[in-house]
């Protein structure tokens, strides 16, 4: 189907044209800079130092990524036709739907590449431990695997460059994302004396499901910026992103709160003066549509229970998941909404 290959050419245009990008290099490499200081770091705290890197660890990736979301989603539509060179796309014809689901699949395929990039370190590092005492022993097989695989995926991005002219950002992306699955593999099955360690005690599976739930948080960020990106301009965009992010992390106390408070009142009153348009009952349905268009973050950050050694279950991630992927598809059908009549003459 035609459509199909439109779709698949724009988005893979958009992800070679994202991960190029100078900003997607700064996020991964601050990103890699703060995870690795977080170990040291964390090993000042009175209490558990594990904990505490993992708290950082996963703010660190969550922050780099929103920024990534951000900033490559912001202009990914509007540069397009304030460069005109969306002409040249809808004129194929391309239909408009697909043109933004394109743009946004290869966004988000940018974002979670950097996203895993960042993971994977973050992962090598935590498997390594915290350093709460001169004695405790360095995790060998975890340095050598994970420097060695970040060295070569920067070595080689120099390299590539200068005699092949392959654009760094890109090769250090990518490569570095194979380099580091594969010392993270490697490292797995050791302890920090190269002697044999159970998968089951070495392999964290809830720290990769709170690290998804963060993915799917980056997502809708992207969603939102590509959906403000078709009628506003770069720094408006960021402004309603960031008014989004904002009102989001505070939904349970400004919206969830007043909800349970109103609800509690209702039930206390009697039944001759209820009345479904009564001052309370429309200030509850104001304040649950509100809590039903703002995103809510809270539902994404599942570190706390990681830290407090709480099983994420997977009824959890089944309500999670689809309730992210409804706000994406919401934020994409505005988007298309909104681009169907817009100007790009």
């Amino acid at each position: 189907m035609a459509w199909i290959e439109q779709f698949l050419a724009i988005g893979r245009n958009t992800f070679l044209e994202c991960i190029r990008q100078p900003v997607a290099l700064v996020a991964l490499v601050v990103g890699l800079l703060l995870i690795v200081l977080s170990n040291p770091f964390a090993a000042f705290t009175m209490q558990d130092d594990q904990q505490m890197y993992i708290d950082i660890g996963m703010s660190t990736i969550f922050t780099c990524g929103a920024i990534l979301a951000a900033f490559l989603a912001a202009g990914v539509v509007n540069m397009e036709i304030e460069n005109r060179t969306v002409l040249t796309v809808v004129s194929k014809p391309v239909p408009r739907p697909v043109f933004v689901l394109g743009k946004y699949a290869g966004v988000a395929a940018a974002i979670a590449a950097v996203t895993l990039w960042l993971a994977l370190v973050f992962m090598l590092v935590e498997l390594h431990g915290t350093m709460p005492t001169v004695r405790t022993p360095w995790h060998q097989p975890v340095l050598t695997f994970g420097i060695t695989a970040a060295a070569l995926a920067f070595v080689a991005a120099t390299w590539t460059n200068y005699f092949y002219g392959w654009n760094f950002s890109a090769t250090v992306i990518t490569l570095g994302v194979i380099l580091l699955l594969l010392a993270y593999a490697l490292s797995l099955p050791f302890k920090p004396d190269w002697s044999g360690e159970s998968l089951e005690r070495s392999f964290r599976p809830e720290l990769w499901k709170a690290i998804a739930m963060l993915l799917v948080a980056e997502l809708v960020l992207a969603a939102i910026a590509v959906a403000a990106s078709t009628r506003l301009g770069q720094v408006l965009t960021l402004l309603t992103v960031l008014g989004f992010f904002v009102l989001g992390l505070l939904s349970d106390w400004m919206f969830a709160r007043r909800l349970e408070r109103l609800a509690e009142t209702m039930a206390q009153m009697p039944a001759d003066q209820s009345h479904w348009l009564d001052a309370l009952h429309l200030e509850w349905g104001v304040f649950r549509v509100l809590q039903a268009v703002v995103p809510n973050f809270q539902l994404f950050w599942l570190a706390d229970a990681v830290t407090q050694k709480r099983t994420i279950g997977w009824d959890y991630l089944a309500m999670a998941l689809p309730y992210g992927l409804l706000i994406i598809a919401t934020c994409l059908a505005a988007g298309t909404l909104l681009f169907q009549r817009r100007e790009v003459g």
